[in-house]
């Protein structure tokens, strides 16, 4: 199990410095080939990890806030239709669009 650890690979919370280089990574090539993304941004991560910031913190895109009451009656039609596990993802690609 040792030799799959990555030696000096930062773990932890991130700083403004590292979200910048982040961004400005994905701005200039584009999201994709994680794999790449640590080397050319200068960053001392995973590539998993920055995959998931830039996923779940970063993107331009992203919702933030309350649900509208728009979107809880449509969370609740579909939970009552589905059940719980489509709803979920069938909620979050409605939000991202």
């Amino acid at each position: 199990m040792e030799n799959n650890k990555r030696v000096g690979v930062r773990k932890g919370a991130w700083t403004k410095e590292e979200d910048d280089r982040l961004k400005k990574c994905i701005e200039k090539y584009g999201e994709g080939k994680w794999h790449q993304v640590p080397p050319r941004a200068g960053l001392n991560r995973c590539r998993k990890s920055c995959r998931l910031r830039w996923l779940n913190y970063l993107r331009p895109n992203i919702k933030r806030g309350y649900f509208t009451r728009d979107e809880v009656d449509l969370i609740v039609r579909l939970h009552k239709l589905l059940g719980n596990r489509q709803v979920f993802w069938m909620h979050i690609n409605y939000r991202e669009i």
